[in-house]
């Protein structure tokens, strides 16, 4: 029997008026009914927000940070259970689930209920005329929170979590695809008390809810991440409203490998990096540029490497599981069969590689080869989109000024990772790429204090302690003349 999920709107479980089906990717059969909330049900849910707000803003940061820190407590108590919702609603390996998604999720109520106590603020005083200026950081409002599929738990309480944190409310709406956790999460969030009307879940599609959330005159505040294509429509939406804005968009992230790195500890991070979530990752690498001088070595261990991944059955020790729909697979595959006209060389993966599925229940699931492309152009569309699935291209580069050149000639900048055992090279080549992120010598290590966010199409805004804080209130200077 299919799961039934309910919107959650001031405190409470509520019945939608229509529901749509939601797939489990590793069997291709229904799995639960999702909510597609109308404009009236979204307006209720906003309407529960900002009758909440006066009350939460004034709440005492040790009070808030006390219930941030009760729900991540019940929510780590529950990590098995949301560990195994998570890989079924979206396609991942439980495994990741469990030792990724979840225990970020909780690390990031974690985070932010204990950052909220060390927030330090301006104060300077004027001498002459004997007056101390002071800035106060102000809640904004009711924020909209629009999370994508790939990351459930992980990105949407990456929203929620800093939004309550410093005093709004908020409506969320995750993916109509990957829905079902967030809708356990509002259970935590009634038995850590957190107050009616702080937190409201509506499910449902983009054009139909996630529309009305944009638009709506009463949310000052939108946090998105997802297309690049969809966070242009949003700019354009509220521009007349002039609301605050954080959109996390895509990426076509480079990896560039120089011949003196640590090959063997290249190989294994990189390859993790291009498949991890089935490449269903902004973060992911997807055009990696490998000098000349071990570009042949590099092929033959990565290829090779990349053959011995397991894909199939996400409840099993398998190191990819299923994408996250039909549509999403067809898409994937289009681009291989795009390698192939434009003469491109697959060496493993997709038409080149059988796979094997032992399980019947998988038969009709979206499952994908890991595919390694090479002899391809760096301005083929493999090169230059979002692919969003376990798809990397390998390009052989010369020389420093070369590559750099070669990997900024892209409309995105998330991130990239640069390999290489001279520092100097390193810090130059970082400084040059058109990034928000670059990581030397690694992949996917995060400091929460750190900005997060991309450059050009991959996105606006950054993503951190302090940047949260920076969208997530407003400045107030306070001036008090005390004489002199």
């Amino acid at each position: 029997m299919a799961v039934v999920v309910s919107n959650f709107v001031n405190g409470e479980f509520v019945a939608a008026q229509d529901y749509i089906d939601s797939i489990n990717p590793a069997t291709g059969e229904l799995w639960a009914k999702i909510p597609n909330s109308t404009e009236d049900e979204v307006n209720v849910a906003v309407a529960a927000a900002k009758n909440a707000f006066e009350g939460w803003s004034t709440t005492t940061i040790q009070d808030r940070s006390k219930i941030l820190q009760k729900i991540a407590d019940l929510l780590e108590k529950e990590l098995k259970e949301f560990a195994e919702v998570e890989s079924r609603d979206q396609g991942k390996p439980v495994s990741l689930a469990t030792n990724i998604d979840i225990p970020r999720a909780v690390y990031n109520f974690r985070f932010f209920a204990t950052s909220i106590l060390h927030i330090k603020s301006d104060c300077t005083f004027l001498d002459g005329a004997g007056a101390v200026n002071y800035v106060q950081h102000v809640p904004v409002g009711v924020a909209g929170l629009i999370s994508p599929w790939n990351l459930p738990m992980y990105l949407v309480t990456w929203k929620i979590a800093p939004c309550i944190a410093f005093g709004n409310t908020c409506v969320v709406k995750p993916s109509e695809m990957t829905s079902v956790t967030a809708f356990m999460l509002c259970k935590v969030f009634q038995d850590a008390g957190l107050p009616p009307g702080v937190v409201n879940m509506v499910c449902g599609t983009g054009p139909r809810t996630g529309e009305v959330i944009i638009r709506h005159p009463d949310v000052p505040l939108i946090s998105f991440t997802g297309s690049t294509a969809v966070g242009r429509h949003i700019q354009e939406v509220t521009a007349p409203n002039t609301k605050k804005l954080s959109l996390e968009l895509g990426g076509k992230n480079a990896a560039i490998i120089f011949e003196d790195c640590d090959l063997a500890n290249c190989i294994t991070t990189t390859l993790r990096s291009s498949f991890t979530n089935q490449g269903e990752v902004c973060l992911c690498t997807s055009r990696i540029f490998v000098q000349e001088g071990i570009y042949s070595e590099f092929i033959q261990r990565f290829v090779e490497a990349s053959r011995q991944l397991k894909v199939g059955d996400p409840t099993t020790n398998v190191n990819l599981g299923a994408l996250i729909s039909a549509q999403h697979l067809n898409k994937v595959k289009s681009f291989v069969e795009l390698a192939r006209k434009e003469g491109a060389t697959i060496q493993c993966g997709q038409g080149v590689d059988q796979l094997n599925l032992p399980n019947p229940e998988n038969k009709n699931g979206y499952f994908f080869l890991p595919t390694v492309i090479t002899n391809v152009s760096d301005s083929s569309e493999l090169m230059q989109s979002e692919i969003f699935g376990p798809v990397v291209c390998i390009v052989p580069f010369t020389s420093e000024q070369e590559v750099i050149k070669r990997a900024n000639n892209c409309r995105y900048g998330l991130c990239a990772t640069v390999w290489t055992k001279d520092l100097g090279r390193a810090q130059r080549v970082a400084r040059k790429m058109e990034v928000g992120t670059v990581w030397t010598n690694c992949w996917l290590v995060r400091d929460l204090n750190m900005p997060f966010g991309g450059m050009k199409d991959s996105g606006i805004g950054r993503e951190s302690a302090t940047d949260s804080l920076e969208f997530f209130t407003e400045k107030k200077t306070i001036c008090m003349m005390i004489g002199t």
